[in-house]
């Protein structure tokens, strides 16, 4: 009989294990750093907004919990226009407030009109570590585009993490397209 509470104990804590095991990301709002001589352009700014939405749904699809961080605890938390790109001990500091194993800081880098580069930042919260430095470019303005050039951040991220994710095939889906 005590075998049997044994192995039904192991079963139960093998089955328990995923829900300890789940991995919890911040992700900021992207910041544009937008270097052409027409910076800032309402189109731009959509883009460089529709990022963080689109890397959450992935993240959220691959499997992890995704904690969030209102914009007032951002905000507070920065000191100017790229400081916790540029700082992860300080975007450490504010992932553990809201409870985040990790925290992603990202920006899109526009040097010209052709091209942006989505870049990211992989902070681990518990020691403040960059765990992960990505830089993904992205052709064009069209929001697909911009959509797989998320799928491609997100397989950055994930090779780094718990290796779970798998994009969708070219020819079904692309993000953020209709």
């Amino acid at each position: 009989m005590s075998v049997i509470r044994g192995c039904f104990a192991v079963l139960l804590a093998l089955a328990a294990a995923p829900a300890w095991a789940e991995t919890r990301i911040a992700v900021l709002d992207f910041e544009l750093k937008d270097l052409t001589l027409a910076p800032g352009i309402p189109a731009e700014i959509a883009r460089t907004a529709s990022i963080k939405p689109l890397l959450v749904k992935e993240l959220a699809t691959a499997g992890y919990r995704i904690a969030e961080i209102p914009t007032e605890a951002r905000q507070a938390a920065d000191s100017g226009v790229g400081y916790l790109f540029d700082h992860a001990d300080a975007a450490a500091g504010l992932g553990k407030r809201f409870d985040a194993d990790y925290i992603v800081v990202g920006r899109l880098h526009k040097p010209s009109f052709l091209f942006a580069y989505l870049m990211a930042h992989l902070v681990r919260v518990s020691d403040g570590r960059l765990v992960g430095d990505y830089i993904t470019e992205s052709k064009g303005p069209n929001v697909g585009l911009t959509g797989k050039a998320v799928e491609s951040l997100t397989v950055k991220i994930d090779r780094d993490l718990d290796q779970r994710y798998s994009p969708p095939p070219p020819q079904k889906r692309v993000i953020g397209s209709q």
